[in-house]
């Protein structure tokens, strides 16, 4: 008995599974989500002016010249009010985004590489710890080198262990699960910026407000020391007998009783290294989704965090306009997880849909400048964060069933290290607005549309088996490709009239 089969005996979504779902999907994207916008809020300029003081020249002279100091105003600090990023200094706070994703793309391919080689379940508790302690660290940085370097930490641990939460989460639930799990992270992602906003509302001193975050943090690690180890990784790796125990463990939990089982071994893969990149790199197959997925993460992030960060544009009150950026997305997601499961529809039509829709949003923009009303900058803004919304989300599940088990991990984060670089750039686009200023839609724009039109060269994962090796890859794409085929004969067959749709339905069966 193979692993998928053993999970459906002792349940693929019991009670121990609704804990994790709770655990990683929910509560930890919360955290997640305030550690990646942290510096929306923290980077944010109070009103200042400057303050001119005569000071007279030591040394016997009667000249004098003009020193400038900086008075800032509002009833709120951040890291700009504490160490004057302001004019020829404001692009320090942008730095600090970048450098935060940069930290981000070093997690994900780092962890990815750590999570196949060692497990799941003690890379991502591992990262966690490391990641509430480095966020303390930058919470009291006493200068803004400090603050740049811990930011990078944090980001490393963020990035990493929050991409093996995903990947950990998926493997104690049943694959039919997963677009239902995925899509609540996603929701869980959205609802922390709007929670980010509401705790930055109270808290307005910016060193409180980076500790205050890390508390749910802390409760969560706490939690995460009982959790399983995944046993689709312990099944690829050939532990067999710990795979049935943490088989038989999420049955105790969930309170069933299977019947007895043992897992088939496997064979190995020939030729092909489990857990480093040339696997993927080898396989023609893994290559070319490698590539497609690659640029629709990018685009994602791209797309995603410049319009996220660029919140304080809107103007107005920067914790309602950052609250209202998070819910915006929240009806992306039922929507989205419909679309993905309806067999008209499924991963690869629903994600080229959203990625077109969301790129021609932003280019409308272009048509709408001063406008007022539902035709204004703000809704289609606001309608491209909720399609780029989607389709990240769309990334995230379709990345996941492209690729099989034994590189799971490393293919999510080697096509999550390119959405980091669209993170890294992303803090500097709007900057593009003293060039033109329908610049940076026009990059966003475009980008989105490319990536939509190339997501239709992906094959369709939706009801196909997931593969558990690198051989299984031909195998389940030819599986898939055949029930698909055979599915939309019967439906022509059915519609057709009676003699007629037996005669087609018998040629077409004999050319498969």
């Amino acid at each position: 008995m193979e692993v998928e089969d053993a999970l459906k005996l002792v349940g693929e979504f019991g009670r121990c599974q609704i804990f994790l779902c709770i655990l990683l999907a929910v509560v930890l994207q919360l955290y997640v989500a305030t550690e990646v916008v942290l510096i929306a809020i923290l980077g944010v300029t109070p009103p200042y002016h400057w303050v001119y003081d005569p000071l007279t020249t030591s040394g016997g002279h009667n000249a004098s010249e003009e020193q400038r100091h900086l008075h800032f105003e509002g009833n709120f600090t951040s890291i700009s009010s504490e160490w004057s990023l302001v004019d020829a200094q404001a692009y320090k706070v942008s730095a600090a985004s970048s450098i935060f994703f940069g930290g981000v793309l070093v997690g994900v391919v780092s962890f990815g590489q750590l999570s196949d080689q060692f497990g799941r379940k003690w890379v991502y508790v591992t990262g966690l710890a490391l990641d509430i302690v480095f966020s303390l660290v930058n919470a009291m940085s006493p200068s803004f080198p400090v603050f740049l370097g811990t930011r990078f930490m944090v980001g490393v641990m963020n990035g990493g262990m929050s991409l093996v939460a995903f990947v950990l989460l998926n493997e104690c639930i049943g694959a039919t699960y997963w677009a239902l799990v995925g899509s609540l992270s996603s929701l869980c992602f959205a609802l922390g910026i709007a929670q980010f906003a509401l705790i930055g509302f109270f808290v307005r001193w910016w060193r409180l407000l980076a500790l205050v975050v890390n508390v749910q943090g802390a409760a969560i690690l706490l939690l995460s020391l009982w959790i399983p180890e995944s046993p689709r990784w312990l099944y690829a790796q050939g532990r067999l007998q710990d795979a049935r125990d943490a088989l038989l463990l999420l049955g105790r939990l969930n309170r069933s009783k299977p019947k007895p089982f043992a897992l088939t071994p496997r064979q190995k893969d020939s030729g092909a290294s489990r857990s480093k990149i040339l696997s993927i790199c080898r396989s023609a197959v893994l290559r070319r989704r490698t590539l497609l997925m690659m640029w629709a993460w990018f685009v994602c992030s791209l797309v995603y965090y410049g319009l996220t960060l660029s919140t304080g544009d809107l103007g107005g009150n920067i914790y309602f306009n950052l609250a209202l950026s998070g819910l915006a997305e929240v009806p992306a997601y039922p929507l989205c997880m419909y679309l993905i499961n309806h067999k008209s529809c499924g991963r690869r039509r629903t994600l080229c849909g959203f990625l077109s829709l969301g790129g021609v949003s932003c280019l409308i923009i272009m048509a709408a400048p001063g406008q007022r009303g539902w035709w204004s900058s703000q809704t289609f803004s606001l309608l491209g964060k909720l399609c780029i919304s989607a389709a990240f989300n769309i990334v995230y599940i379709y990345t996941s069933e492209l690729y099989p088990t034994t590189v799971r991990s490393l293919g999510m984060g080697v096509c999550s290290m390119f959405s980091r670089f669209g993170g890294i750039i992303a803090p500097f686009v709007p900057a593009l607005r003293s060039v033109w200023w329908v610049l940076p839609y026009v990059v966003f724009g475009s980008s989105g549309v490319t990536a939509g039109l190339l997501s239709l060269l992906l094959p369709e994962t939706l009801n196909c088996p997931l593969p558990q090796t690198l051989s299984d890859l031909q195998v389940s794409t030819y599986h898939c490709l055949e029930e698909e085929e055979s599915c939309l004969l019967r439906e022509d067959a059915a519609q057709a009239e009676p003699g007629m749709g037996a005669e087609v339905s018998s040629e077409e069966e004999e050319e498969l």
